[in-house]
């Protein structure tokens, strides 16, 4: 499981997909996004502007990406 850490108080979907790598660019996480193939928290998520907070999982392409906020303790 991949984990990413936001500065604010939320990142949104596409963004955190960007910057995480999960997706090489904005442009494929809003495709990715929009064709129903990201989950947050188990569901199927496609607004790419859905807003992401410490402790929410983001699945895609087989893969788990935490999101950690500030002020969670350092891995």
């Amino acid at each position: 499981m991949q984990t990413y850490r936001i500065r604010d108080e939320h990142i949104k979907l596409g963004q955190a997909l960007k910057a995480s790598g999960l997706c090489g660019s904005g442009v494929e996480a809003k495709f990715e996004v929009q064709a129903g193939k990201v989950k947050v928290n188990g569901a199927v998520e496609t607004a790419r502007g859905k807003k992401l907070v410490g402790g929410d999982l983001v699945e895609y392409n087989g893969q788990t990406l935490r999101i950690l906020s500030a002020s969670d303790e350092q891995e």
